[in-house]
């Protein structure tokens, strides 16, 4: 009797002690690592039908997680359009109440997304490109190298003709931009990761890691041997290459057609006027050069995370601050209101996630935010306009918005809207119209066709309603 007795006694006891340390593990919030590109457009992943361009660690991502093909940047009040997205990120906020944040207060900035995740126990680490006024050290446990806006430029990348001899090498460290202090910026940001995750490894919390690269931003400069993975007659020219964007010079990208050099916007300065299909090729050469040396340094953290054993309970989150148009619709830069601009990756991969699924619903990249808190079973959820998307991902719900906005300045206007899009240019009355659902890549401009005028005022009625800066 004694013998069974203490038999039934060590087996309960064994029974609590296991579901204590069941209720540990399933209690245990999870990490969350965020990797953000600069200047990365939707078009420039390898498993996302994109042949010409080599990327193994995303490709990795989207085999082992479920992908957004559909998510966009809301827009900006300026030039500088990483500023509002990276303002909306940290916030949670939309782009009309981002530019007005109280960043800075006297108590200090509060509510921001890796402060509203320190509250649910994480330590937080960052590196790389901020951009936001909102001081960095109030809102991270751990901070590597701050990164501003871009690298430093110089006059001789602006003043290449792209004809006859190059005197510009993405290799070229002499000209400092990403090769400024002797190191690429892409290779500083994944070594210092490696340090986060190695420290992480020590620590009882859960970890959150804002990883922003620079990288794909001008001036693309990469090592040699990436610039070499794409010869030129390799390269495809967009399908929506034109020399000259007609409207460039009303929607605040340069003062008129024909205008000085000097009063044309930064980004369209990186090739002559009229663009040349050379002039195109080259810049995609060296934009798919720079996103694949950064792809490899993606790859060294991946493998760091899997060895530290951390990789199981870890969340991981790709996607960028904007696109680029890189030669489409004879634009460079990421200052209109086409999806080369807008829309961005938007994968997410980890423990509860589908793998390879392809989820085609429209989301800003921004639901990154309220996605993570509900991953870490975040209380603190009040006050984001942006939403999760782990209702989509279970099938719970098709899509979180009726329909999609953007803005530049007062110069540019945009709602998408059931496989429609509509552009609207205010400063001269001008609307362009496509049907994205039939073409993607906006080539047929249907706003003066009387067959879908029911369409282009229904659309024009939800821009007319959008807030103005």
């Amino acid at each position: 009797m004694r013998l069974i007795t203490v038999l039934l006694f060590s087996l309960l006891f064994v029974a609590c002690k296991t579901g204590k340390e069941s209720d540990t593990v399933e209690s245990k919030k999870p990490n969350i690592l965020f990797i953000f590109a600069d200047d990365q457009c939707f078009e420039t992943i390898n498993a996302l039908g994109n042949t010409e361009i080599e990327t193994p660690a995303l490709d990795r991502l989207v085999n082992s997680g479920t992908t957004f093909t559909h998510a966009y940047n809301m827009g900006a009040w300026g030039g500088a359009v990483c500023v509002a997205s990276r303002a909306m990120l940290l916030s949670g906020q939309r782009v009309w109440d981002a530019k007005s944040y109280p960043w800075k207060t006297e108590e200090g900035i509060k509510n921001t997304w890796p402060q509203r995740l320190k509250g649910e126990g994480y330590k937080t680490y960052f590196t790389g490109k901020w951009h936001v006024s909102a001081n960095l050290e109030d809102c991270f446990d751990v901070v590597g190298t701050r990164r501003g806006g871009m690298p430093n430029q110089t006059k001789l990348r602006y003043d290449r003709t792209f004809e006859g001899e190059e005197t510009w090498q993405p290799w070229d460290k002499n000209n400092e931009g990403f090769w400024k202090g002797g190191k690429h910026w892409s290779e500083i940001i994944a070594d210092e990761t490696l340090d986060f995750i190695s420290d992480a490894k020590q620590q009882d919390n859960p970890f959150f890691m804002y990883v922003a690269f620079n990288a794909a931003h001008d001036p693309r400069q990469s090592p040699k041997e990436y610039v070499d993975k794409y010869p030129m007659e390799n390269i495809s020219l967009p399908k929506s290459f034109q020399p000259e964007y007609p409207y460039r010079g009303d929607i605040d990208l340069a003062s008129n057609i024909g205008t000085p050099k000097e009063s044309i916007l930064r980004d369209e300065k990186l090739a002559p006027h009229p663009r040349t299909p050379y002039a195109v090729k080259k810049n995609i050469q060296e934009y798919y050069a720079i996103i694949t040396h950064m792809d490899h340094q993606i790859q060294r953290i991946f493998d760091a995370l899997d060895a530290s054993g951390q990789a199981e309970n870890t969340y991981i989150v790709f996607t960028a601050d904007h696109g680029l148009a890189v030669g489409k619709h004879g634009l460079l830069g990421k200052q209109n209101m086409y999806d080369h601009s807008m829309r961005v990756p938007f994968i997410i991969s980890g423990p509860t996630m589908p793998k390879g699924k392809i989820i085609d619903s429209d989301i800003y990249l921004q639901d990154v935010v309220p996605t993570t808190l509900d991953l870490a079973k975040a209380k603190n959820k009040e006050g984001i306009y942006f939403k999760s998307v782990l209702p989509i991902i279970d099938e719970e719900r098709n899509t979180s918005y009726d329909y999609i906005t953007g803005i530049y300045r007062a110069s540019q206007r945009m709602v998408r809207k059931d496989g429609w899009k509509l552009i609207h240019y205010p400063k001269i009355d001008t609307y362009r119209m496509y049907h994205v659902a039939n073409d993607p890549d906006e080539l047929v401009d249907l706003a003066n066709n009387k067959e879908h005028e029911n369409i282009k005022k229904a659309l024009a009625q939800l821009i007319k309603e959008m807030p103005s800066f």
